[in-house]
């Protein structure tokens, strides 16, 4: 059997799109939003553009660069630039992994709640279900309460009743949530044909799951700066408060949003431009997507905190009171906000509808890049006529069965662990910054990669980008690092549980398995080889012969037969008239 070749995107706008679906997720709604309303207001993009200008856009162009130069996955693209470094590419791999056994999870509830929707009368707009009430419950429809108490009563007992199943803690696995447990198996197989023959299927379906969000944001930003005292509230959104730049908290999230957002450090953004063309003009594409992604995360804090500010109205209560983060937003604050509109169930379809988009676009882009990385690593076995669908399938029933945990009585905790430790945590994904850009600033070299970029795109970068991956983004993400480390606070579920020893010391077993597998690859490298030292330590820093030559190194090629081809010559000439 011959080896397949790993072919490209059928068209640019391919690529574009599903870059696009991939970095513009569900951060983009319930994370950007309210950390911009909670620190500083307006005064938050002043930390937001300075990591965007040192650490977003430099590691973004970086990222697409290596993957398009070397035409490689996130693995090998470092075998072949930097030896030394390919456990970035593993420790990315390991990330990407988490991210798949616990990101389809919240896909899964926004099914759950995409199917309620078409109810008649919403679910939680009402107290007569049976999750309001039951052995040991209080019953929520007796409470003389206001109307907003109620529908966040009504809400948050869907959510943890229904919904999560919650139990006492992390040590009380308890029963299965089949309900949750078919939309998650509904989701894995949406996701196993988006890309189960590659490219090829993936290319055509970013066509749809790309952009139809879009269209949802737009409608749901109308609809919401339209609603009655939507537009005095929103001023809370953007209200600047400098005195709040102080604050190291300010600074450290701005940072974790840009590399989470961003999809930095774990492999994607080298993934899918490696199935570009060689002379695809990354450098444009890059200054576009990351607009793209941060234009979108502002627009979307319009259209959020259009909805939250008219609930405030309604009710006569601060925002304060109603502005939530992560999926507090988006099963609790938006679904009540929108029980309070006409024809609640159009918004929320429309709201759902665009949550399971965004997510699962991140979510198959974060499976390709887990696939095309071993394909890439093991050719000769997976890059045969159909063993990528097989892979593919025995890849999905190994995260759906890794995540059976979470979708227990006691998933929650274990959902909240993988989230902060293992997969959006900053720590995480800020040191394999400092990492990547160490390895391709000074060991590959930056001048070197500048020359990469020039023989692609005909355009030499601007200077600026050499400065931050030389100086700025390892110094500014260490700086992060160090204070997300400084600013630990032991991880607590709303508020209130308080996780045993043992969770903790395993959130950290997650975080550590992927950040140690850096240091930990270049040491056993450096030990298995042969020679001295030094001579282990310049063969793993030296990139791979057979890389793209670029103009400048061929122009010296060029140069030295040249000089030898007229030494030669001479020579010749010499033996001649000595004879």
């Amino acid at each position: 059997m011959n080896i397949e070749e790993r072919g490209y995107w059928g068209s640019k706008a391919e690529f574009i799109l599903a870059v696009a679906g991939n970095v513009v997720g569900l951060g983009n709604v319930w994370r950007f939003p309210y950390l911009c309303y909670k620190y500083g207001g307006g005064m938050r993009c002043v930390p937001y553009l300075m990591f965007v200008a040192t650490c977003g856009v430099p590691l973004f162009l970086l990222e697409t660069a290596m993957g398009q130069y070397t035409q490689e996955g996130g693995i090998t693209c470092w075998r072949r630039l930097c030896p030394l470094a390919e456990g970035i590419g593993y420790a990315g791999q390991v990330i990407q992994v988490y991210c798949c056994m616990y990101y389809i999870i919240i896909l899964a509830w926004a099914l759950f709640y995409l199917i309620f929707s078409f109810s008649s009368q919403l679910p939680w707009a009402s107290c007569d279900n049976m999750w309001n009430t039951g052995d040991n419950k209080i019953n929520v429809c007796t409470c003389n309460l206001t109307s907003l108490t109620f529908l966040s009563l009504f809400i948050m007992s869907l959510y943890r009743r229904r919904v999560l199943a919650l139990s006492g803690g992390i040590e009380e696995v308890g029963k299965i949530n089949w309900e949750i447990l078919l939309c998650v198996v509904a989701m894995w197989i949406i996701c196993y044909f988006c890309i189960w023959k590659g490219v090829k299927s993936t290319g055509k379906v970013v066509y749809f799951t790309a952009t139809f969000p879009y269209v949802m944001l737009l409608v749901l930003l109308f609809r919401g700066l339209t609603l009655p005292g939507a537009l005095q509230e929103v001023v809370f959104y953007l209200y600047p408060e400098p005195s709040l730049l102080a604050d190291s908290q300010v600074w450290m999230e701005a940072g974790a949003q840009i590399v989470f957002s961003y999809s930095l450090s774990v492999g994607t953004l080298t993934v899918l431009s490696s199935y570009n063309k060689y002379n695809n003009n990354c450098y444009r594409d890059c200054f576009w997507l990351c607009l793209l992604n941060s234009g979108t995360s502002l627009v979307t804090g319009f259209a959020v905190f259009s909805v939250l500010g008219f609930m405030a109205h309604e009710q006569g209560v601060p925002i304060e009171e109603v502005a939530e983060s992560g999926p507090g937003l988006a099963f609790i604050a938006y679904p009540q906000a929108v029980a309070m509109m006409p024809f609640p169930q159009l918004w929320a379809v429309c709201f759902f509808i665009m949550i399971i988009l965004l997510g699962l676009d991140t979510h198959f882009v974060a499976v390709e890049a887990v696939v095309t990385s071993m394909m890439d690593l093991f050719p000769a076995v997976l890059r045969r006529a159909g063993r990528r669908e097989i892979f593919l399938l025995f890849f999905c029933l190994a995260c759906f069965m890794g995540q059976l945990f979470m979708v227990t009585e006691g998933g929650m905790y274990v959902f909240q662990l993988f989230d902060n430790y293992a997969c959006s945590g900053a720590s995480c994904l800020l040191l394999l910054s400092v990492f990547e850009s160490l390895a391709m600033g000074w060991i590959f070299g930056a001048e070197r990669m500048f020359d990469a970029i020039e023989d692609i795109t005909n355009s030499r970068p601007n200077y600026i980008f050499m400065l931050c991956w030389k100086y700025l983004t390892p110094l500014v993400s260490m700086v992060s690092f160090v204070c997300s480390v400084v600013e630990y606070e032991p991880l607590t579920f709303n508020r209130w549980y308080v996780y045993p020893d043992w969770a903790y010391a395993l959130g950290w077993l997650l975080a550590l398995s992927s950040i140690l597998l850096v240091p930990g690859w270049a040491m056993g490298r450096l030990l298995a080889g042969k020679g001295s030292l030094k001579q282990r330590w310049l063969h793993l820093c030296n990139p791979d012969t057979n890389l793209p030559l670029s103009n400048k190194q061929r122009a010296g090629m060029k140069e030295t037969v040249s000089t030898t081809e007229i030494k030669d010559l001479v020579r010749l000439n010499v033996e001649e008239r000595e004879n």
